[in-house]
């Protein structure tokens, strides 16, 4: 059979997968467990070669692989495309150090709840019903739940978490524009990576001696499902919906991340840490939900 033969069924299969109304939900969730499970390969690194390098080198490793499979092109760029490509990129390397600094510090969970609170912000401030409002209440009762005392947190790492947060919010909002270009983003995403890469390579460039030949593999590997198949999945679902529902999905992260790192790395986890990760994982979810649907009842009431 030929490689025409091949693709030809392939490609009609992924495309129809694509229509299914559970296929966001898929795809959000392969990422998802992408990049905390390559959050546990590198956790034994953050100690010897620093959060900042293994983000960096990572990225870089991403950055290849984007370019090889995608073969971006500088051609034809508009401003538009431009602003696109780099305030993601950006958002992409800095939210990957801040939550490797957090992680190096906190319980893997406790530290992808905190980011989460990024899209979750972004919906709520959106929000314009008083009753959907009242689900942020959920969300800082979690919040409280994680970092009481006698949790005994680091309060770097919290800190760190927070501004990862922020970027992380930036990068829900750009994966819908990403994902909404000329030829579904793959091209233009391929160089936000090259961009995250370029950021970071202040501190992968000095990180690399302190590497060897085992944690290169593993490196590539972070990089391959921890930043290629989430972002590529990200960028395709909010693709076919939108930032808001992406940011809904987004609340499987601090769940999966908590699973993971208690049953790879090790990590403590309390019960109040367990409930304040789910209140917030769930309000979150809620809060961004109710805000997609308030956003199509003002487009509906406008185009009435």
């Amino acid at each position: 059979m030929s490689r025409e033969n091949i693709q030809g069924p392939l490609l009609r299969g992924v495309n129809r997968f694509l229509t299914l109304p559970v296929a966001p939900v898929v795809l959000v969730l392969i990422g998802s467990i992408g990049t905390q499970a390559a959050a546990v390969l590198v956790t034994d690194m953050l100690s010897t070669v620093g959060a900042p390098g293994v983000s960096g080198l990572r990225m870089t490793a991403a950055a290849v692989i984007m370019v090889a499979l995608f073969r971006p092109k500088l051609t034809g760029m508009t401003r538009a495309r431009v602003i696109n490509i780099v305030v993601y990129g950006i958002a992409m390397g800095m939210m990957s150090m801040m939550i490797y600094e957090a992680i190096a510090r906190l319980p893997q969970g406790v530290a992808v709840t905190i980011d989460f609170l990024g899209p979750c912000v972004v919906s709520f401030l959106g929000l314009k019903m008083w009753r959907s409002r009242l689900w942020a209440i959920a969300a800082f009762v979690g919040v409280a739940l994680i970092a009481q005392p006698s949790n005994d947190l680091d309060i770097v790492g919290i800190g760190y978490a927070a501004v990862g947060a922020i970027f992380f919010g930036t990068y829900t909002l750009f994966s819908a524009r990403m994902g909404n270009t000329e030829g579904g983003g793959m091209s233009d995403l391929a160089l936000s990576v090259v961009v995250a890469a370029v950021v970071l390579a202040p501190f992968s460039v000095p990180a690399a001696p302190l590497v060897d030949g085992s944690m290169w593999g593993i490196i590539v590997i972070s990089g391959f499902i921890g930043a290629v198949v989430p972002y590529v999945m990200d960028t395709i679902a909010a693709g076919i919906v939108s930032a808001a529902v992406v940011g809904t999905l987004f609340a499987l992260d601090p769940v999966i991340g908590a699973i993971l790192g208690w049953a790879f790395s090790g990590d403590q986890v309390t019960w109040s840490m367990a409930v304040g990760i789910v209140l917030i994982a769930a309000a979150g979810a809620i809060i961004t939900w109710r805000g997609a649907k308030e956003a199509r009842a003002v487009s509906a009431d406008a185009l009435g």
